[in-house]
């Protein structure tokens, strides 16, 4: 009885797998470029210092929560080109990417602002002052780069809507080996360039984010396949409702994937109360963490993307199927990668440092983590099913409430109340994740009732 009835549910979801796969392998490939890259800046950053890698972990925390925001308001567009696709509309597929690059532009603008203002007040945040001199610099190559990352983001966004995925990919794995390159080269002063240390990651990091958006503007302007979405690129009216619902869609989807990626970036700071190692520790941990993240949401976005087309063709039923398949292989995901990184966690921390001490702060850490993969897959797979749907506005408050009101909290506590270091800091992820994660299933479901 119970093969007959796995036997049915894998016939009912077997298209929506197959379909899920093919438009997430491309996403999730891109997204392992991003992971590639994240272990080479840590490898080669550790190696060169201890101090540099503390310095980079405060500031990648930082700056991965405006990257993290960015993106989540980028994904405003997803529902829109994706419904537009499902109907067949390229005029108006391509009127809603001229809209986003405007939307993200101004975004980029804001965020330049805050983040120069945290700029200024970066040395008192209680970091180790050994590290100050370190993070200014860096800090600032970052920041350039800010704006590139929105318009990358616009145009990733369109062309996965379109099922394109396969475009971006191409253009973030080269992106990503580009980068890795000009690491070797900036740090470590070879090829007759002179020795950057951490700096040299900085403008490594920022000449690779230009060259991905001009890359990725040359393919749409001269591609053949483009022509039909260009017309309402360049000849459309403009269409103040088109993007005042770009901002609508893209505001909250952006204030909860930025609450989620706060609850990281705000235990930086905390941890860095506990000094250069535990800090160390942690940019390794949350760079073994984009492992799962990273390909967790390539397939997320493949979920938001046919969610987001069926919608178009108000197909109910397969709304609510592309959602559970998703979640089905995220799960098995889960699994897999959890598992890896679990047995694997005596010896990664030594991949990117020789230092004992962090080495073994990261073993412990893997724990937390490998606890809260199911959280992480649940809340991934239901927030891109609401945001393909466009019911985006209820994930602010249940991201709020996951991460400001369970997560932060619980990691102030149980590191410093209960006295439990960096390993009580990172066990309220688990709280956090699986919290959210409950909370937008049940939403999503209510949606679909």
């Amino acid at each position: 009885m119970k093969t007959n009835r796995l036997n049915n549910t894998f016939n009912t979801y077997k298209q929506h797998y197959t379909s899920l796969l093919r438009l997430g392998t491309p996403i999730m490939i891109g997204q392992i470029g991003i992971i590639i890259l994240g272990f080479a800046d840590t490898f080669m950053i550790g190696h060169y210092g201890t101090l540099e890698l503390g310095a980079a972990a405060f500031v990648n925390s930082v700056f991965g929560l405006a990257i993290i925001f960015s993106t989540g308001f980028a994904y405003g567009l997803t529902p829109i080109v994706g419904s537009n696709y499902g109907r067949g509309q390229s005029a108006e597929a391509g009127l809603a990417l001229r809209c986003s690059l405007l939307a993200n532009t101004f975004v980029a603008i804001l965020l330049t602002l805050a983040m120069t203002v945290l700029y200024l007040f970066v040395d008192k945040l209680g970091q180790p002052q050994e590290l100050i001199p370190l993070i200014k610099p860096y800090f600032l190559t970052l920041l350039v780069s800010l704006i590139f990352v929105l318009l990358f983001n616009a145009f990733k966004q369109f062309t996965d809507g379109i099922t394109d995925t396969k475009t971006a990919m191409w253009i973030l794995l080269s992106g990503n080996l580009l980068n890795i390159v000009g690491n070797y080269v900036l740090i470590y002063g070879k090829l007759g360039f002179a020795e950057m240390g951490l700096l040299g990651a900085g403008v490594s990091t920022l000449f690779s984010r230009i060259v991905m958006v001009v890359v990725f503007l040359l393919v749409f302007l001269y591609r053949t396949k483009y022509d039909c979405y260009k017309v309402g690129f360049f000849r459309a009216s403009w269409s103040s409702e088109l993007f005042k619902r770009l901002n609508s869609l893209g505001w909250p989807v952006a204030l909860q994937m930025g609450m989620e990626t706060a609850s990281f970036s705000l235990s930086a700071i905390m941890i860095g109360w506990l000094g250069t190692v535990a800090l160390a520790a942690h940019q390794i941990m949350c760079t073994i963490a984009q492992l799962t993240f990273m390909v967790y949401y390539g397939m997320g976005a493949a979920v938001a993307v046919r969610v987001s087309n069926f919608e178009g063709q108000r197909d109910k039923i397969n709304v609510k199927r592309s959602a559970y398949a998703g979640f089905h292989l995220l799960l098995v995901m889960a699994f897999v990668l959890g598992g890896f990184v679990y047995l694997m966690r005596h010896v990664m921390g030594a991949w990117f440092v020789a230092d004992e001490q962090v080495i073994a702060l990261v073993s412990i850490l893997i724990i937390p983590m490998f606890i809260y993969q199911f959280g992480d897959a649940l809340q991934i797979n239901f927030a891109n099913a609401l945001r393909g749907i466009a019911d985006v506005k209820p994930m602010m408050l249940i991201a709020f409430i996951a991460y400001f009101v369970i997560s932060l909290p619980l990691g102030y506590i149980f590191g410093f109340v209960l006295d439990w270091g960096a390993l009580g800091v990172w066990m309220a992820f688990p709280f956090g994740l699986t919290s959210a994660g409950l909370m937008l299933y049940f939403r999503f479901r209510f949606k679909m009732a």
